[in-house]
């Protein structure tokens, strides 16, 4: 246990993790030269093509180091974004210490602060390194500046690193051998195992990543989930090294795979605690809890014979991502499709991309939403995610919303600009401090469904990049609450309803119409796309007509024999209206979620 060495890379999105894992691999000559890619422990092509870990992963890397010792360094990596963050929670429970990476131009970030607060919890050993510092525009020694200021640790600690380049490597690897801690454990203890990930294997069924605490697993063991009290018969344990390689048993201290013939990813839970059947230990490790979705939409095929091929895909895809819930939903103007829930926006793209992609599938989403609490005169409360499922207004006593503390960090002198976006969006302005003399952060309380649309584009685009921006789930608040629905020719399309706060429901309906008007095809007749809160029209556009020149026959003569034919032409177009159609492209219904005049 003195020779283990359990750890993970903690980054602001795009700081250099996967480069940096890239050549710790390298480094350890797990995999032959001529096998290696980029991005080596990303395995979809959304995340080589994005630049971002959705899906952790983990290795084991053998070094030998100065001292003539063998070690075995378990590197637990961890996706980025604020959406994984419970995720990122239990791999940081998984180790004993964290590299913190930090860009030698960009500095200090909004998630760097975040993830290093979430190492700190777990009471891990933290080590700095400055990555990035063969770029022009690096400059080391003020973000050494940042990392005394704004994170409270030693700069002169800090590893000067180029991952890229391959600069500082063996300093790193040896830091993590000397400055962690080895783990602990008893392994004649009854066993006590934490799952901190898994991923599904067509072949071998569910693969379940997990820590080991206390105790020894082996193969033939019977072993329990405590959150489920499921039990399974273990078939195979192992370690990572880029492929899986088995092993007799794993002992307190190690980090591995284990394979029981489980058939679908959401058996074993994030979090969850392994012990074995017979001798079960005394209580679960803490922390565990249920992965909520906190954005929800609907999903439906572009062609209705679509739907068959969409819930097998939706099926595949369950297999691969625990995190994803759904349950089938119908729509009067898209026929039957899935209402899904979603652990971010982020989340929402990549499952759309990945169905796309993967399954080969044309889709439409309908608008993002939150879940509403709605308290009722009678004195039930409604939880509701869904336009569709909006009670009678009358019936409602009062609605709560869900809101978020963000923490955005900027350059001051995008304050003001970010200032004005928050206050349009409803936020309250806790406090700001400045955490160097020229950089700044500013604590927002927010309303979810203000940012779901596209506030992180928004403020990306007015800090020219440099904005960063981290937010945390805090609680449910009064609000006053409409449903905003939307009516073609007169015909309401629910798939285009959405539920938004009063104050913003004429500004969002009157660019909607407008938004709503480019994309529809003209018709031979007027088509009316009106924004309604109830019976009351709020907004109104129209789509003009084609119009057929029926008077082109007639070279002269009275201009009654003109009106004569217009006014025949006018009773056919009102006739058209009565019984005519309007299909709706599919960027129509993308066009509602896009909230500015541009």
């Amino acid at each position: 246990m003195k020779n283990i060495r359990n750890f993970s890379i903690i980054a602001h999105i795009d700081h250099g993790k996967s480069t940096l894992s890239d050549r710790m691999i390298q480094s350890s000559k797990i995999i032959a030269d001529r096998d290696f890619k980029d991005q080596i422990l990303d395995s979809m092509d959304i995340e080589r093509e994005r630049g971002i870990t959705i899906k952790s992963q983990t290795v084991c890397l053998p070094y030998k180091s100065k001292d003539g010792k063998t070690y075995d360094l378990n590197l637990i990596d961890t996706p980025g974004h604020v959406d994984f963050t419970y995720e990122v929670s239990r791999a940081l429970a998984s180790c004993e210490g964290a590299l913190l990476l930090v860009d030698a131009s960009q500095g200090v970030e909004a998630q760097t602060l975040a993830n290093l607060y979430l190492a700190l919890e777990h009471n891990l050993e933290i080590i700095p390194v400055i990555n990035k510092i063969d770029l022009p525009s690096a400059d080391i020694e003020r973000v050494k500046n940042q990392i005394e200021e704004d994170l409270g640790l030693d700069p002169e600690s800090a590893i000067l690193a180029s991952a890229k380049e391959g600069v500082g490597i063996d300093n790193i690897m040896d830091a993590v051998v000397q400055k962690l801690p080895p783990p602990t454990g008893d392994t004649d203890a009854p066993l006590k195992a934490l799952i901190f990930d898994s991923h599904y294997d067509p072949f071998r069924g569910t693969i379940v990543h997990f820590r080991i605490k206390e105790g020894t697993i082996r193969a033939g063991d019977r072993i329990r989930f405590m959150s489920n009290n499921a039990i399974y018969k273990v078939e195979e344990v192992g370690v990572f090294q880029i492929v899986r390689v088995p092993k007799k048993e794993l002992c307190a201290g190690e980090v591995g795979y284990m394979i029981a013939g489980i058939k679908t990813v959401s058996d074993t839970r994030c979090g969850d605690t392994v012990t074995h059947h017979r001798q079960p230990c005394d209580k679960p490790l803490s922390g565990f809890k249920e992965a909520k979705p906190v954005v929800f939409s609907s999903i439906y095929p572009v062609a209705s014979d679509g739907y068959e091929d969409l819930i097998v895909a939706m099926e595949k895809l369950k297999l691969n991502d625990a995190s994803l819930i759904y349950e089938k939903d119908s729509s009067a103007a898209l026929g039957f499709g899935f209402r899904c829930g979603f652990l971010g926006l982020l989340h929402l793209e990549v499952v759309q991309e990945r169905l796309e992609r993967e399954y080969d599938l044309s889709l439409i989403l309908t608008a993002p939403s939150v879940r509403y609490r709605l308290m009722m005169h009678d004195g039930e409360e409604l939880i509701i995610d869904n336009p569709a499922l909006y009670p009678d207004p009358t019936n409602i006593e009062y609605a709560m919303e869900p809101y978020i503390k963000a923490a955005i960090i900027i350059p001051d002198r995008y304050m003001g600009a970010v200032m004005k976006l928050c206050l349009e969006r409803r936020g309250i302005n806790k406090n700001y401090q400045y955490l160097t003399n020229k950089r700044l952060e500013m604590v927002f309380e927010l309303p979810l469904g203000e940012v779901i649309y596209d506030f992180y584009d928004k403020l990306k685009s007015i800090t020219q990049g440099y904005g960063s921006f981290d937010y945390e789930l805090i609680e449910y608040r009064l609000t006053d609450l409409v449903k905003l629905d939307f009516l073609i020719n007169g015909e309401r399309v629910d798939a285009l309803s959405m539920l938004i706060h009063r104050d913003n429901a004429v500004g969002r309906g009157r660019i909607a119409c407008d938004k709503l008007k480019d994309e529809i095809p003209r018709q031979m007749f007027k088509i009316a796309i009106q924004g309604a809160i109830g019976g009351n029209i709020i907004s109104r556009s129209t789509v003009s007509a084609f119009r057929k020149d029926v008077t082109a026959k007639c070279y002269g003569g009275d201009i009654s024999r003109k009106r004569k034919l217009l006014e025949k032409q006018k009773k056919g177009k009102k006739r058209m209206k009565m019984v005519g159609q309007v299909m709706l492209p599919q960027s129509a219904f993308l066009a509602v979620l896009k909230t500015d005049t541009d």
